[in-house]
């Protein structure tokens, strides 16, 4: 990884997780953030009819593995938000990881990834999507599948409107723990 792209990375992260803690009265309804290198990231504020939400996260980027790093930095950072402990938040960073590479391998080349981050009260829900020419859902029965349902908690996958691919990844913070 190059000293630009770590960069790119920390700021991103940095936006992202600002942009989510700001809570103004009156302000506008949700953050657009032009982050460069052709990635944007947009905080959403929940609405009453998002109850349990605590804050929605947008980020957009060439369908590039160059672009991976960003997507790692900021769910580690949102996980983070969640008080999610250090394994947590690593096992959500490999998932998010692992679901990209999946999608990519099937993005049509200069389309764009999609990463959508809600964030509960204890729990992360990440869906990730891309557009693909002929869209195929990664089989349930694979080794790779399997890791990533034990890193993540739970998965699905669907192909939606316009040949869009979207892995969702949801994994609640272990309950077991004193908070």
């Amino acid at each position: 990884m190059t000293e630009e792209s770590s960069s790119v990375s920390q700021t991103i992260a940095a936006d992202v997780i600002s942009a989510g803690g700001d809570r103004e009265a009156g302000g506008d309804p949700s953050d657009q953030h032009e982050l460069g290198h052709n990635v944007a990231a947009k905080v959403i504020r929940p609405t009453p009819a998002d109850e349990g939400i605590r804050d929605k996260v947008n980020i957009r980027m060439p369908a590039d593995g160059a672009y991976l790093s960003v997507l790692r930095t900021a769910t580690a950072g949102l996980a983070a938000r969640l008080d999610f402990t250090l394994d947590e938040i690593e096992d959500m960073r490999i998932a998010v990881d692992e679901a990209c590479a999946m999608l990519l391998s099937q993005a049509i080349p200069g389309s764009d990834l999609e990463c959508d981050f809600t964030l509960g009260v204890d729990a992360m829900t990440v869906s990730v999507s891309v557009s693909c020419l002929a869209p195929r859902v990664p089989a349930g029965d694979t080794f790779a599948w399997t890791v990533l349902t034990a890193l993540a908690g739970s998965v699905d996958a669907q192909v939606g409107p316009g040949d869009v691919l979207t892995i969702v990844l949801r994994k609640s913070r272990d309950s077991s723990r004193s908070v």
